[in-house]
């Protein structure tokens, strides 16, 4: 099935946006926690942007679902970003005058531009056909990528250019961001035409297809059962997938300092792991799309179960069995992003994507929230292997979610070499 013209296009101008934006999420993360450890004086307070960035994520996605459906995705995911480019900027002036409530509120509108970088993943599905929608999704994760290698590379410049000008050295990193996320909203809001929601919108209730509404109106379910529980097994894949990857990745280097690891070693690990986050994407989205998207969100399940139990029974200095663990882990989160984002794709109409796709992003940042704040929990009850091995076993649940939502009457098998939606082939 060939692709609309119009499906290229905007593809290009979101790898465009995402390479910018991706520079500005990763410079301003790189930094915050030590920024707010300046300004505040306590060690203690340090994960207090992490958290105001999941709280500005969730509300972020929340509001930019509203604001795509009601306008399309070009207003909405340009206002995103330029939401993150004004707390960006934000961050900038309260650490320059030294104001920490400043700080908090910016950090919390900062957030959003985080939301807007992960939810421009769904404009890339919009007009992509179901046989290709899983690489539509992974161009525009895989674009994170290269502005996210490249943003903390930068932080040495961008702090040395806030020193000269008399601004101090950790905000630099917020200055690189507000550029990008300002640069990223331009080139939406000039660039992305059509509006790729819209269109979808339209060709959705073209003539030829106005015989169907009728039907479905009479009905009163817009929705059939099988796009419903599409829907469901989309959200449980990339919110339990989220859960635990959050959960494990951010107590893996506290567990490896703990125990005399090298913060190098460390710092080593954990980019392993970014980098099997998103690098693998067009690889994920060829076998989405040619496998189907319930084989490969039921794959994370056991990957991330893979992930847990190596994490878990790793010596605390095996730096090689760590990495492992944690690129497993990786991987396990992209296959279940790429396939629950398709699986969400396909089951909603044009007219609800938006709105639902936001909803569900809320539920995405909600879940990493839940992860980040239990895993000390865990961790401190139990220790680091307990935590590993239940994310691990947790995330088994995705399996019985994926075969739930495959288990409809009426359900139609196709031979796999048979070209056609996802679910002619689940």
């Amino acid at each position: 099935m060939h692709e609309r013209p119009e499906q290229r296009r905007i593809l290009a101008v979101l790898v465009v946006a995402q390479v910018l934006s991706g520079a500005g999420l990763a410079a301003g993360i790189t930094v915050g926690a030590l920024l707010a450890e300046e300004m505040f004086g306590s060690t203690g307070l340090a994960g207090v942007p992490s958290a105001l960035f999941t709280a500005g994520a969730a509300g972020g996605a929340a509001g930019i679902g509203r604001l795509c459906r009601r306008w399309g995705r070009r207003p909405g995911l340009a206002l995103g970003y330029g939401t993150g480019a004004l707390g960006s900027l934000g961050v900038v002036v309260a650490a320059a005058v030294g104001n920490p409530v400043l700080l908090c509120g910016s950090l919390l509108v900062y957030g959003a531009g985080t939301a807007t970088n992960l939810m421009a993943r769904y404009a890339g599905a919009d007009l992509a056909s179901p046989a290709r929608r899983g690489r539509a999704v992974s161009t525009v994760l895989f674009a994170t990528t290269l502005g996210a290698v490249a943003g903390p590379n930068l932080v040495t410049w961008t702090g040395d250019l806030a020193r000269s000008w008399g601004i101090p050295r950790l905000a630099g990193p917020f200055l690189l961001a507000f550029v990008a996320f300002a640069a990223a909203a331009l080139v939406l809001a000039v660039l992305l035409r059509p509006d790729p929601l819209r269109l979808a919108a339209r060709l959705a209730a073209a003539p030829e297809r106005a015989d169907a509404a009728p039907a479905a109106a009479a009905s009163g379910h817009p929705w059939s059962d099988a796009q419903r529980r599409g829907l469901v097994a989309g959200t449980a894949v990339m919110v339990l997938t989220q859960l635990v990857m959050i959960a494990v990745m951010t107590m893996t280097p506290v567990h490896m300092l703990a125990h005399g690891s090298d913060p190098q070693a460390a710092g080593l690990v954990i980019a392993l792991h970014v980098a099997a986050m998103f690098l693998p994407s067009p690889l994920t989205g060829l076998l989405v799309d040619r496998y189907g998207r319930r084989w490969i969100a039921a794959a994370s399940g056991p990957l991330l179960l893979a992930a847990g139990v190596l994490a878990a029974t790793a010596p605390p200095h095996a730096v090689p069995l760590l990495a492992t663990a944690l690129v497993l882990l990786g991987l396990g989160w992209n296959a279940g992003l790429v396939s629950g984002t398709a699986l969400v794709t396909d089951a909603l109409p044009p007219e609800r994507r938006a709105a639902v796709q936001g909803l569900v992003d809320v539920g995405i940042a909600g879940a990493g929230a839940a992860g980040g704040l239990s895993s000390g929990l865990v961790v401190a009850a139990g220790g680091y292997p307990a935590l590993a091995l239940a994310g691990g076993i947790l995330a088994l649940a995705v399996v019985p979610a994926v075969g739930w939502s495959a288990r409809m009457p009426g359900t139609v098998r196709a031979a796999p070499a048979a070209a056609g939606t996802e679910a002619e082939r689940s």
